[in-house]
């Protein structure tokens, strides 16, 4: 599903740029975390969420493994999906 979303281009990779992306207005409708991400990250994101009402949801998977499965190198702590059809099929699975 998040290959998919990535494909649409309804998907922001990483911290610095889902924060961006939140104060900037624009809309995201869920944040995927990594459970592995560090307490720093987790803190900052769950601050952010909470104040711009947007749902976090912490996954059980590796920041290496999160990256990999969107095909990107490195670790990769959090994604947050920009599109309402993506985020309510994510639910679902969360």
């Amino acid at each position: 599903m998040l290959g998919l979303c990535m494909r649409a281009g309804r998907l922001v990779c990483g911290t610095p740029m889902i924060c961006d992306a939140l104060k900037n207005k624009k809309e995201i409708f869920v944040v995927l975390m990594a459970d592995e991400a560090s307490e720093n990250t987790k803190k900052r994101l769950s601050d952010r969420c909470k104040y711009y009402g947007v749902r976090l949801a912490s996954v059980k998977v590796t920041t290496g493994a999160l990256a990999h499965a969107l095909g990107k190198s490195g670790e990769l702590a959090a994604v947050g999906v920009a599109d309402k059809s993506f985020a309510s099929g994510l639910e679902k699975w969360l």
